[in-house]
């Protein structure tokens, strides 16, 4: 295995890398949540429908 040497700015940088690609990544998981939904354009009698079906599942 080579032994390579590396300055501390090029460390410190590596790792202000890696905690912002962390910081990228959890914002990512939050933006993807499930978003509500709106069913009030919805035909009542189609929601009751809806909700028989999502029980018998």
């Amino acid at each position: 295995m080579m032994e390579q040497n590396y300055s501390i700015d090029e460390i410190l940088s590596a790792v202000d890398e890696i905690h912002n690609k962390k910081k990228d990544d959890k914002n990512k998981v939050h933006t993807t949540s499930p978003l509500k939904k709106d069913y009030s354009d919805v035909p009542k009698h189609t929601l009751k429908l809806i909700e028989e079906a999502e029980e018998t599942k």
